[in-house]
Order: structure tokens, then sequence, then C-alpha cells
């Protein structure tokens, strides 16, 4: 008879834990159904979507083509994206020099709303209203009015203004601040002559989309101006109110076209503004949008756009599957070789850990917009083996403490005690590396490191809440407890030559 080990306390509950996991999971698939969340988004490289490529040019003499206007661009670009939840696009900068190129690659059916709007300069003017007219220009056009004190250059521009052209419809940016400008209504119904710019887009600090709850039920966009901005559009205001029509209205031109141009009865010195004009819903929240984040410092002209298919994705999708299924399914025939009926616990900790990570992709998606792309599902293949690991230290110091003559019970929880600091700091390290390579990286790495992150705290939930109590539960039944040439813990499996006879507590 060996001498006895002192026993070591049963830490935790276990049938506890176990029903608390349980609690989650049924959260989880509750929280899926609400939502409507019935499948997994996927990113551009697994389903398709738009890409388009956007050639910058100058908007004016003061707005040059550098690299560093172009880096700006790709920034505004990115935000914009993100702001409107779509995940897992790609916004990048390609070429050298001053003949780069911003590539926009966005997934799913939402590519050409997302193309439309990124590209835009959003360059935000507010301007006073010298003389306005009907939309038509040039021959059998109605006759505009001369303005007064504009010189006739302008006034000859104003008069064959045609704004039924589409052509005059398209928003280049490329009006100066500084000048007097002719420009058409985005409906293409008005035409205009307008001041130098007094207010800015810069100047604005916060843009919200908004509702009309006592009118129409039409939507608007919300402006709140900085300290400098309010000035300035108080002293415009203040100014036109007295003034007759046109010239007591102001323009809210976007991209070199009026969006509208309200009359001025008083004074606005609050510091706020809307913008009205037929907007739809979504119309208002995307130019409230990109409005956030001010212009952009150049110009784009659309280059090719196309649509990515998603054969290829789907034959990478295919393939990350399989190797995903390949991975689990040679951690399970390990499991069940070497450690026989206690590798059934690892089966079964690895097929609940799939299932919450299937669930939290249905119910991120819907709350966050997360998308998995080919990187993501690397990610969750190489956590795997990080959950692998968890599960072989914690089973090896229960080998270990049970080689040293104490009981399986006993075993368990002392070779717990040492096992899950090795455990918490392996996969700490692991979520650092993650949480780091998301905030540094861009792209599809991003998509990597955040499955990584995540699969790496779902193994510390699997670990703790369902491993370690299981493990505990079992090793009071006698099968496990007697050392059964198929419990894993016969005197074989654990490399003590002859059984030894241990004091239970």
């Amino acid at each position: 008879m060996s001498t006895p080990t002192k026993p070591v306390k049963t830490t935790g509950r276990p049938v506890r834990a176990l029903a608390l996991l349980a609690v989650l999971i049924v959260g989880l698939l509750a929280t899926a159904l609400i939502q409507g969340a019935t499948s997994v988004r996927l990113g551009l490289d697994l389903r398709g979507g738009t890409s388009v490529t956007l050639q910058p040019r100058a908007s004016n003499d003061s707005n040059k083509i550098t690299s560093e206007a172009i880096d700006q661009a790709v920034s505004i670009i990115r935000q914009r994206v993100n702001s409107l939840g779509v995940a897992e696009s790609e916004v990048t900068a390609q070429g050298s020099g001053t003949n780069r190129q911003i590539v926009i690659s966005v997934p799913g059916d939402s590519g050409r709303r997302v193309v439309d709007l990124v590209g835009q300069t959003a360059e935000l003017r507010f301007r006073q209203v010298l003389a306005e007219s009907s939309a038509l220009g040039g021959t059998g056009a109605a006759a505009a009015t001369p303005a007064a004190g504009v010189s006739a250059e302008i006034n000859a521009k104003f008069a064959t203004l045609d704004c039924t052209n589409t052509a005059n419809l398209q928003g280049t940016g490329a009006d100066a601040p500084t000048d007097v400008i002719v420009a058409c209504s985005r409906t293409g119904a008005s035409k205009y002559i307008l001041a130098p710019a007094e207010v800015l887009g810069r100047q604005v600090s916060k843009a919200s989309a908004g509702i009309d709850q006592q009118g129409a039920s039409a939507w608007y966009v919300l402006l709140t101006f900085n300290g400098e901005g309010t000035k300035a559009f108080g002293a415009l205001t203040a100014r036109v109110t007295s003034l007759p029509s046109p010239q007591n209205q102001v323009a809210i031109v976007l991209d070199g076209l009026v969006v509208s141009a309200p009359s001025i009865n008083e004074a606005i010195p609050s510091g706020n503004a809307q913008i009205t004009g037929s907007f739809s819903q979504l119309e208002a929240q995307d130019l409230a949008n990109v409005l956030k984040y001010g212009a952009l410092p150049l110009a784009f002209d659309r280059g090719e756009v196309q649509q990515v298919s998603p054969t290829l994705g789907a034959d990478q999708l295919r393939a990350g599957l399989l190797a995903g299924a390949l991975g689990i399914g040679l951690v399970f025939l390990f499991s069940l070789l070497y450690y026989r009926a206690l590798g059934l616990v690892t089966v079964f900790s690895l097929v609940l850990a799939a299932v919450i990570l299937y669930l939290l992709f249905l119910v991120l998606g819907e709350a966050i917009g997360f998308t998995l792309t080919l990187a993501g599902i690397a990610g969750a293949i190489v956590a795997i083996g990080i959950t692998a690991d968890s599960f072989i230290v914690f089973f090896e110091r229960i080998r270990d403490e049970a080689r040293e003559g104490r009981s399986l019970r006993s075993a368990v929880e002392s070779g717990w005690a040492r096992a899950r600091h090795t455990i918490i700091v392996a996969d700490m390290v692991s979520i650092l590396s993650a949480v780091l390579l998301y905030f540094f990286a861009v792209g599809g790495v991003r998509g990597f490191a955040f499955t990584l992150g995540l699969t790496t705290l779902i193994d510390l939930l699997i670990v703790f809440a369902f491993t370690k109590p299981m493990v505990t539960l079992i090793a009071k039944g006698k099968f496990f407890s007697s050392g059964h040439p198929l419990s894993g813990f016969s005197a074989k499996s654990i490399g003590k030559s002859h059984p030894t006879t241990t004091l239970e507590a």
C-alpha cells in the first residue's frame, strides 16, 4: 500500500457550471432566432461582390494630387465604408507616386450603393444665392435675368447652363470656395448663380439623419457647426435676412450641386442647420455618414466597376471547411487513441465550441455586420490547435498527479489547480496577438485576427465551463476511478508499471 496523499478539496460546482453553459447556448440561439439570422454572412472572397477603381484628379488648383492626399482619401473612404456597417470591405491604394489609384472592394449585394457613396468628394459649401432661374439654358431656354454685380462671363454661363442635361448633374466638387459659380440643383429643376462660400464643410462637427415627425415625414440631415462655423453661419443668415428674393436664400452646395436653397427669415446663431431635399431614409443616412468624416482632398473619376464572381470563393470555402473538418477529425482520432474514453470529453468539448462559434457568427453578423472570410476560416482552424493544447495540458497534469499516487478525484482537482494557470497564460498570449493584429492590420488580416481572438475566448469558456466540470463528474464513476483499460487512466496509460492502491478521502 502506498503512502496516502493529502486529498485536494473539490473546487467549483460542476453541475452549476454546465447549467450556465447550457443557458448561454440557448440564449445565443434565441438571439439568432429573434434577429432572423439563418446563415453566416460571407465576405468578398467567399460570396463575391463589387470592386471599383477610382482615378484621382485635383478638384482645383489648391488640391493637387500627392501621395499624402491619396493616403488621406483612403483613410476617409475606409471610415465611410465602416460607418455604413459593411464589414470585411477593402480600401487600398495601388500604383506608385501620383499615378496611384484607389480600389474599393465590397462584399455582397450592397456593393454598388456603397461604391456610389464613398466616391463622392462630399465638398460641402454654404453660399448666398445671387440669381435663380428655371433649369433650361441655351437655345429656346427661358431668359435668365442677369444678376447685378456679377461679371458678364458668369451671367453668360448662367444663361446657357442646361440643367436638364445629365452631364451637368454629376457633381464634380471642383468649385473653389472663393469663386462666384453657376450650379444646377440636385434634381435638375433649377439653376443658380452663387456667391463665394461663407461656411465650409470642414466647419461641421456633427451630422445625423432625422425625420420630420410633424410635417410630411420627410427625411433631412441635421448639421452641427463648430465654433468657427457657428459664428460664420450666424453672420451669413443675419446678413441675408432683409434682402429681397432670391438674395435672401442660402444654397447648400454638395460637390457643386445645390441640394436645397431655403429662404432665411431670421438669423440662426444656434450653430445648427438642416439639409432638406426630398431625401429617402437611406439617402439621408448616407449623406450624414459621408459628411461626418469631411470631404475628400481630391475628386475622383470612376474607373472600371467589376462584379467579383463567387465561384472561386465557393471553391475556397469548400477547401477551407474541408481543412477544418480534417483538422478536427485528426484531433478526435488522436484524443480517442491516446486518451481512450477520456478523449470523448475532448470530442464533446470541440463540438460545443463549434456550436458556440457558429451561433456567435450568426449573432455578430446581424449585430455588427461581421462577415466570414477565408482568412477568418484560417483563424478558426489555427484555434483548433490552441484548444487541443488546453485539453492536453489538463489531461497530462491529471496523469502526473495520478502517477504520484493520488486517487483520480484528487488528481483531477490538483491537476486542474496546476494546469489552469498554464492554459490561461497560453490563451492570453494568443488573444494579445489577435488584438494587436486586429488594430494594426487591414483587410483580410483583421478577419483572421478577429476569428482567432474569438475562438480563443471560446476555448477558455469551454475549458472552464465544460471540460473541467465534466472531468470532475466522470472521475466519480467506477469505470474511470477503477482504472479500466479503456478509461485512459489505467496503470499502463498513466505510466505505472504496477497498479497501486490509494486511500480515498
